[in-house]
């Protein structure tokens, strides 16, 4: 009899539920794909990754939301085994990345920053080559290059890496880290940089290897709306800490069921008072000129918020209402914008 995990992945594959849906249905247990207990990371006396706990299940896609300097490529190249902890312990493919990193590389596909591509091989030699490495026999190799085909410049697959763009060389590095079918993958910020087209492309190819084969994908990114398309939970680091974690519908409905945006020159203090009390409003928050008021119904909150703050002797450039996003949540938990922090 096949394991219960072995079953459930194979189930969740024609159906395309979530792995982690079908376990909390089903009542199994599913082994996490990575968990992390008190992981950190310094850099002599800076701190770049700050005691963080989290686990992610087998077959999920996990979003690690951060502005520059937040910690994410760091944290992942710890759980690549490119850099030891300092302290606390990470499971990676059931494997400690301290004690058995060798295991840990075996199962895993990492897809970083710069892409390591040799400019000399063509792009079919670079994948059957790191086909060879780990394994796959010259048909096996053939046979995962034509299943990545929608990721991949086909046309230019013969040609050498030297006369790729920048777009190809990022999709032509994906293409790499999985060639050899692992059980997690490791994308650091996989879309930074690239045109519109091959954006949609490596996005599409992520939800197609978790959706048909199963892969489970730790995803870094600056992108808000990347996450909102591909994560089926998000976690936000901030200056080395995870301050929040969870779906994006659940964050987003934790901040609001609508946001006002209040930029203002002065009478800040005096805005904030109009608000802060009228029916309809959850919550007010404050970072420099702008006013985030949380609403339950904006509709028919917008208008007596617009009333209050006319009368109460605030200067206000702009008044917004939009549904939340994950820069509201980012906001919520940490006090700044997504945009500004880190750079």
């Amino acid at each position: 009899m096949e394991p219960a995990s072995d079953w459930l992945l194979s189930f969740s594959r024609p159906c395309g539920i979530p792995l982690r849906v079908l376990v909390r249905v089903y009542g199994f247990w599913v082994n996490a794909a990575i968990s992390t207990s008190r992981l950190a990371r310094t850099f002599g006396e800076q701190t770049a990754v700050d005691s963080v706990d989290l686990e992610v299940s087998a077959g999920e896609i996990y979003g690690f939301l951060g502005p520059n300097g937040a910690g994410k490529s760091t944290f992942v190249k710890m759980l690549c085994t490119l850099l030891r902890p300092s302290s606390g312990t990470a499971m990676v493919a059931g494997y400690d990345i301290a004690t058995d990193a060798t295991e840990v590389r075996l199962r895993i596909g990492v897809a970083l920053q710069d892409a390591a591509l040799d400019p000399k091989l063509t792009g079919r030699e670079l994948l059957r080559l790191q086909g060879r490495i780990y394994g796959l026999s010259h048909r096996q190799a053939t046979m995962r290059i034509e299943s990545l085909s929608g990721l991949l410049e086909m046309a230019a697959i013969d040609n050498r890496v030297a006369t790729y763009s920048g777009g190809m060389k990022r999709r032509l590095d994906l293409a790499a880290a999985l060639i050899h079918s692992p059980q997690v993958v490791f994308l650091d910020e996989p879309t930074t940089g690239l045109d519109p087209e091959s954006r949609a492309k490596v996005w599409d190819e992520i939800q197609r290897i978790n959706a048909v084969d199963g892969v489970t994908v730790f995803l870094t990114t600056q992108y808000l709306d990347e996450a909102e398309r591909l994560a089926h939970r998000v976690g936000i680091i901030n200056a080395g800490r995870l301050v929040i974690e969870g779906t994006p519908d659940h964050l987003k409905r934790e901040v609001g069921s609508e946001v006002i945006n209040v930029r203002v020159r002065q009478g800040t203090e005096h805005a904030i008072a109009a608000v802060r009390d009228l029916p309809g409003v959850d919550d007010v928050q404050v970072m420099g000129d702008e006013i985030v008021v949380s609403v339950t119904a904006g509709s028919t909150t917008l208008a007596p918020v617009a009333v209050a703050l006319d009368g109460c002797g605030a200067d206000v450039v702009d008044l917004r209402l939009h549904a939340p996003t994950l820069d509201d949540v980012f906001f919520a938990a940490t006090g700044g914008r997504f945009d500004e922090v880190g750079r």
